[in-house]
């Protein structure tokens, strides 16, 4: 069971919706943040999920005010690399792991093994929640977020770009795709909302096509 007395926790952060959303949760409950974890690219340049450079999860971190850790990997070394930062993490007095996943088993199945083989406790404050009850708080909550990335086969990349909005997440969902995205059909990058102190400049640069996704190509913007 886990308590606000509970020791601090990290948050296993992508940089975009359900990410930030689950750490807003995890927040007003009262628990103690300690590290924003992000997992990189073989290079050390680019998310490994939303292929944000590192430089933009910088400053997201940095506005929110919670120590970011990161670690490159392959997909093929991408578990022993997230195991050894959680060991980590752990010796600096972290107790939990805080994941936006919603209600995928595998997911969470994978998230349960690897947290209790770091003996760290995993939480998931979005879990089993109904999707447009999700999005509605995340917007009426004043999170900024802008779409980064659409499967090729799953949404037009002409929704690059966009900003999310009842309006937009209604296009989403009457193109026959889960409006949270939880399959990866989509993934944003938040830029602004309660947990920041100054909103991250975002400046998109063109569309780039990679491993089955349209991306845009963004940074700071300074």
């Amino acid at each position: 069971m886990v308590t606000a007395d509970d020791q601090q926790f990290f948050c296993s952060w992508s940089g975009g919706k359900d990410s930030s959303l689950a750490l807003y949760r995890a927040m007003d409950r009262g628990w103690t943040p300690g590290f924003l974890l992000t997992m990189l690219d073989e290079s050390g340049e680019r998310s490994r999920s939303h292929g944000l450079p590192l430089a933009l999860v910088e400053r997201q971190a940095a506005s929110i005010g919670i120590q970011l850790v990161t670690r490159s990997a392959s997909w093929e070394g991408y578990e022993e690399a997230f195991t050894s930062a959680l060991v980590e993490m752990k010796k600096s007095g972290v107790a939990m792991g805080v994941f936006g996943d919603i209600d995928i088993d595998e997911h969470r199945q994978w998230v349960e093994r690897v947290c209790g083989n770091a003996g760290v406790q995993p939480v998931m404050p979005l879990w089993k929640a109904e999707r447009e009850s999700l999005t509605g708080e995340l917007l009426d909550a004043g999170f900024e977020a802008t779409i980064v990335a659409v499967k090729d086969d799953k949404l037009d990349k002409g929704f690059l770009g966009r900003v999310l909005s009842r309006d937009v997440l209604a296009e989403v969902h009457e193109s026959g795709v889960d409006m949270s995205g939880e399959g990866g059909e989509y993934h944003t990058i938040v830029t602004n909302g309660p947990l920041f102190s100054a909103p991250v400049p975002l400046r998109a640069r063109g569309q780039v096509h990679r491993d089955g996704y349209w991306f845009l190509d963004v940074s700071t913007g300074v």
